[in-house]
């Protein structure tokens, strides 16, 4: 496992708004290879402490194994990130000074081809973060109906010829049923019309992000796991999310607002009934970018945007 890819990304400025030199408990609830991890937490002094949550077994085993060093001031836990009131409570923490959600798929997932997430080579269709979840990328392709297919590939891909494309795959398991990724991708390219096929980025990349997010759940709860996060925050704490798609981000905005601004009273109205009050403050008023230099070394980083608050 040591071989385990992960490239954390904007990692000084997710340390910087942490800032663990203060101390005190932070969670990685989305562990990977534990690149940021390491960085928290050789920036902690003695007595702090690290918790990582992963539903991959082959990040804990990677992360365990790169922070051994660090002793007992990290601790893996084996589970998903939507469940972070829990799997912390099963530790014993009930707050924390800093919290971290690194949204992506990790670069280990994408580049170990038999975990199905990549189109660029050939594998089988898989696409589990949790490698022993239910439901897989096959199952989706194979199982649900073309309006299923067409709706997710919308949402969850932006696609805009999302009905062809669920057509496409619906005539061709017809036939016999998809297991490849590379046999999925290249129904998608030759459901496109033309002006698509030639575009910059593969024209299957919509149609694999919606698949992926549909096996994994990754929007369905993540409102309300943001709203876990803030409430295990201690007065002064900071949760910091990255984000890798529209469909995250506006998520994780509109989340943001709502903690630093919670009044639902009519705008006009000269004073506010409605009594609730802002719980926390935005750190980063636009999202933060990776730079120049960053995405030469790591271009998968082009599409992240940091947003961070602190608990009031």
């Amino acid at each position: 496992m040591s071989g385990f890819h992960h490239i954390p990304i904007v990692r000084d400025t997710v340390v910087s708004l942490l800032a663990p030199q203060r101390g005190g408990t932070f969670v990685d609830g989305t562990l990977g290879g534990g690149g940021h991890a390491e960085a928290v937490l050789e920036r902690l002094p003695e007595g702090g402490r690290l918790y990582g949550i992963d539903r991959d077994s082959a990040a804990i085993e990677a992360a365990s194994l790169r922070l051994t060093r660090f002793g007992e001031a990290f601790t893996a836990i084996r589970g998903n990130f939507f469940d972070m009131k829990r799997l912390l409570a099963g530790q014993g923490v009930m707050e924390a000074d800093g919290i971290l959600l690194d949204l992506g798929v990790s670069s280990h997932q994408l580049d170990t081809p038999e975990r199905g997430f990549s189109y660029h080579e050939d594998a089988p269709l898989d696409m589990r973060m949790d490698p022993s979840a239910p439901l897989s990328a096959y199952d989706v392709v194979n199982g649900y109906p073309a309006e299923a297919l067409a709706r997710i590939i919308r949402e969850y891909g932006e696609e805009r010829y999302a009905m062809r494309v669920a057509n496409a795959i619906v005539r061709e398991r017809e036939k016999a049923p998809l297991d490849s990724t590379v046999g999925l991708a290249d129904i998608v390219k030759r459901a496109m019309p033309a002006p698509a096929r030639r575009e910059q980025q593969h024209p299957a990349r919509r149609t694999f992000q919606a698949l992926r997010i549909e096996v994994n759940g990754e929007l369905a709860g993540l409102s309300d796991a943001l709203t876990d996060a803030h409430d295990l925050l201690r007065s002064g704490g900071v949760l910091a999310v990255i984000t890798f798609h529209s469909l995250e981000d506006r998520i994780v905005k509109q989340a943001f607002k709502t903690f630093e601004n919670p009044c639902t009273c009519d705008p006009r109205a000269p004073i506010c009934t409605c009594g609730k009050k802002p719980t926390a403050r935005m750190l980063t008023k636009k999202p933060i970018v990776a730079g120049e230099a960053e995405l030469k070394e790591n271009p998968r980083a082009r599409s992240a945007k940091l947003r961070a608050i602190q608990k009031l």
